[in-house]
């Protein structure tokens, strides 16, 4: 299955992902937070109806309040979503994208030790 979430079908993709199974109410309202600005209950419903339509979300409708759940996996989406990143944007160059991340982006010192550390793991195989 090669299903390409939206950026907004992503948003709520991320939620799901971070928070686990969640009513339509709790997604809006997380995203109301993330984004900081108003978002309508419906236009929610909506996109939360379409991912279940396209397999991303799975929906329990044994109660009143359908809780919905991501059917796909987080991980597989990111490798899919960066590698068509590197491959379309950065000619294949993963130093080029990294490079561009941490320049334009407030990396903490704890995420730059991660990454140091990781890149020693790289270097030792």
């Amino acid at each position: 299955m090669n299903i390409k979430p939206t950026e907004s079908e992503l948003e709520i993709l991320q939620i799901l992902w971070q928070k686990g199974d969640c009513t339509v109410r709790e997604v809006n309202e997380e995203l109301i937070k993330i984004k900081q600005t108003e978002i309508g209950y419906t236009t929610t419903l909506k996109l939360m109806q379409l991912m279940h339509e396209k397999g991303l979300a799975e929906r329990d409708a044994s109660s009143r309040t359908h809780v919905y759940k991501a059917l796909i996996n987080q991980k597989k989406t990111q490798k899919s979503l960066v590698n068509k990143l590197i491959n379309s944007a950065f000619n294949g160059s993963t130093s080029q994208l990294v490079m561009q991340a941490l320049s334009d982006h407030k990396t903490s010192a704890e995420e730059l030790e991660a990454i140091k550390k990781y890149l020693d793991q790289l270097n030792q195989k």
